[in-house]
């Protein structure tokens, strides 16, 4: 099997940001969808650039993308050999604000499992890419390779916590005794993925995020060497539409020790 040029994904990727995200940076209309997310005319015609230009070089697979309807995303995910899963603008909140901090993300899923990865962030000209087996880069530097190398204790870690779609029991845990030195969220789940791979975050947690979420940054945190499980200890991908939570972390120390903390803390709530 032929994948996908790295290379050339991220110039057509690269291009379409700069044509479609860029000149309406901080300057879109925010409208409210059916679930309270935010959504812009950037996230749209983001997306229909990229079903265009993704088709006309490599017409052999389908297109899943966040502002598809629910009828075709179930569609979508039902079958098929190849697709590629789509968040146009993922930190649409943030763009629209004027808050530098948004990407595209995109993966490409074959038989069911993740072999590329890709999230670009135009403010930064940084495009974090990685493909099944092959590692990780950001740009053309390898990742996981970290300098500084990161702690070998939790309480020096840089934290990166979405208190947002957490139970209310384990955010009250962490607020009030916070296992790690310091905590920072801000906003973009495929962009936490990148900057964790690149050690910029230390240890993550996530309530609940969509494949379009974590598609493309899981592949590239793993290929770079760090870890990740939902909060039940099961693998984060598993081709479904339902939220998934996320603990993960920059390297396998370190993962086991949050782990541990947070499986000593967090008990579910039932509904």
């Amino acid at each position: 099997m032929t994948l996908p040029s790295l290379d050339t994904l991220w110039d057509i990727v690269r291009m379409a940001a700069r044509e479609e995200l860029i000149p309406l940076f901080a300057d879109v209309v925010r409208h409210i969808k059916h679930d309270g997310s935010v959504v812009t005319v950037a996230d749209v015609s983001m997306q229909k650039r990229l079903k265009s230009d993704l088709a006309r070089h490599w017409p052999e697979y389908d297109f899943l993308g966040e502002e598809m309807t629910g009828d075709e995303h179930e569609l979508l995910t039902a079958g098929g050999q190849g697709l590629w899963c789509v968040d146009p603008l993922d930190g649409t909140s943030n763009f629209a604000t004027g808050i530098p901090y948004f990407a595209v993300s995109l993966a490409l899923i074959i038989n069911g499992r993740q072999e590329l990865g890709m999230v670009y962030d135009p403010v930064r000209d940084e495009c974090f890419m990685a493909r099944r087996g092959q590692g990780a880069r950001l740009n053309e530097m390898t990742l996981g390779v970290h300098e500084p190398p990161p702690p070998d204790a939790l309480h020096r870690c840089m934290a990166s916590v979405d208190f947002k779609r957490l139970q209310a029991p384990l955010a009250a845990q962490l607020g009030a005794y916070p296992p790690y030195g310091s905590q920072r969220n801000f906003g973009a789940s495929s962009l936490e993925w990148c900057w964790l791979a690149d050690g910029r975050f230390h240890v993550y947690l996530h309530g609940g995020q969509k494949l379009w979420d974590y598609a493309g940054g899981s592949l590239i945190l793993a290929e770079a060497g760090g870890m990740a499980t939902t909060l039940e200890g099961e693998n984060i991908f598993n081709y479904s539409l339902k939220p998934r939570s996320v603990v993960a972390a920059a390297t396998p120390a370190l993962f086991s020790l949050w782990k541990t903390w947070l499986d000593a803390n967090w008990k579910p709530v039932r509904d």
